[in-house]
């Protein structure tokens, strides 16, 4: 269809434009706004009929005199340009960029939306990924090709964590170096500086396409933005054999546009307002990751999403729990004991952790290990929790064993530098060092042999 223009809008309602008996227009197709002193604003058909068609203004209708305001239907999806070029700039969430640099000039073109894959040409999630920190690589580990996302609350460090992710993610034993989509949703200012100010120092921007959407930005941004993000990593991984790392904060700010948009179009409410096709809505993103057979490339999300009051029955935790392969979820309780990353061991796990770790990929102690480090933790939290009720003086050797070993835990394993990378050995021989605080015989979950080889009951641990 070639691209045609009226003046034909009937209405606007926060970041909807109504037209009336528009012919031939698609679902999905790109559209540009033209007001009256001819400054031009983007959108997308998000419903058609006979009678109405509803157009999706990204930059909002704020401004807008009906009467002279142009629609232009250009018969096509959106689509991003695509080139290797894209590494190392700063895009908005329609792919212009922020950078002051020339926008991407590039005949090849992608869809935003994406295109389906069928489920048999996926290949499996595994090859374990380092982060260099600690609760992730020892008890919450990524591999190529997983959705592990990071529940976290207000205030909580989940972009300084996110950051250092960026940072230090490597496959191990390979030189090299990951591609980074780094997609930003109501960030301020201070938070997207500081993003760009920690890829530059850390030499890793010239690895790293960044899309920021600020929080003073339209908020419909929002919901091309992850699409688009995405449509770059697909890219860079399918079509430039790139391993790539998505990261996306926050699912959260997408989820309230999409519920803003929701309302406004009359769609009926569910939970706490959100629309029926939040899931839905959520696993056309969340699914875009993965492996592909006969691809070398793959794509590894880790999206941030934020609990409103530290809710994890909240329906965007509880939603996205369903479609990823775990969660890293913060504590506030450990991030007011200055303990970072302030990682809540108990809730969190990683279910493809199984399929990247062991003898051929770490070592192969690692997931008796790390299943026995679960099992003490949570047996000293019982301990310190009986200790706040009748006091410490009146525990037994045994738990007061554990008392010390939670303490140690917590400052030790889970609490490390934001710029201290770990390798995998150094995390394992720390969690050892951790164990042996408590006697042999309270290692159920170790061989004989491991507790020969790396237990040293009663050292001296500094």
């Amino acid at each position: 269809m070639k691209a045609k223009e009226y003046r034909m809008a009937s209405g606007a309602n926060g970041a909807l434009l109504f037209l009336k008996h528009i012919p031939d227009v698609a679902l999905g197709d790109r559209v540009v706004i033209r007001d009256a002193a001819n400054r031009k604003r983007n959108g997308q058909v998000i419903r058609t009929s006979e009678e109405m068609v509803l157009v999706q203004v990204f930059e909002g209708t704020d401004g807008l005199n009906l009467e002279d305001t142009w629609v232009r239907f250009l018969g096509e999806p959106f689509e991003l340009p695509l080139s290797p070029d894209l590494l190392g700039r700063v895009f908005n969430g329609v792919g212009n960029p922020l950078d002051g640099r020339p926008p991407i000039i590039s005949a090849h073109k992608r869809n935003v939306n994406g295109s389906s894959v069928n489920p048999a040409a996926r290949a499996y999630p595994k090859e374990f990924i380092q982060t260099g920190i600690s609760t992730i690589d020892g008890l919450d580990s990524l591999v190529r090709g997983q959705k592990l996302p990071i529940f976290s609350g207000s205030g909580l460090p989940h972009n300084r964590l996110a950051a250092q992710i960026v940072r230090q993610a490597k496959l191990p034993g390979q030189e090299s170096q990951f591609a980074v989509v780094f997609a930003a949703m109501g960030v301020s200012y201070a938070d997207a500086q500081f993003f760009q100010d920690e890829f530059e120092s850390s030499g890793v921007l010239s690895n790293v396409v960044m899309f920021i959407n600020l929080a003073s930005d339209p908020s419909m941004e929002r919901l091309i933005l992850p699409r688009t993000a995405l449509t770059a990593a697909e890219y860079l991984a399918y079509e430039m054999d790139r391993h790539v790392l998505v990261v996306i904060t926050d699912m959260t700010h997408y989820a309230e546009a999409l519920r803003e948009v929701a309302t406004a179009k009359g769609d009926v409410p569910a939970r706490k307002g959100y629309p029926g096709y939040l899931y839905s809505d959520l696993a056309e993103i969340y699914e875009r990751a993965g492996r592909i057979k006969n691809r070398h490339g793959s794509i590894t999300m880790v999206p941030v999403v934020s609990m409103p009051s530290d809710d994890i029955t909240h329906p965007i935790p509880d939603l996205t729990g369903y479609i990823t392969e775990g969660q890293i979820v913060l504590s506030r309780e450990l991030h007011n004991q200055g303990v970072y990353p302030p990682v809540n061991v108990p809730p969190s796990l990683s279910r493809l952790m199984k399929d990247g770790i062991g003898k051929d990929f770490t070592r192969d102690d690692h997931q008796r290990l790390a299943n026995q480090l679960y099992a003490s933790y949570t047996r000293a939290l019982e301990a310190r929790n009986l200790a706040s009720i009748i006091g410490a003086e009146e525990l037994s050797t045994q738990d007061k064993n554990y008392l010390d070993f939670a303490e140690a835990f917590e400052k030790r394993f889970i609490g490390q530098g934001e710029h201290e990378d770990r390798g995998i050995i150094e995390t394992l021989d720390l969690a050892w060092e951790l164990l042996s605080i408590l006697p042999p015989d309270a290692l159920s979950r170790m061989k004989q042999d491991d507790l020969k080889k790396y237990h040293h009951w009663q050292d001296e641990i500094a």
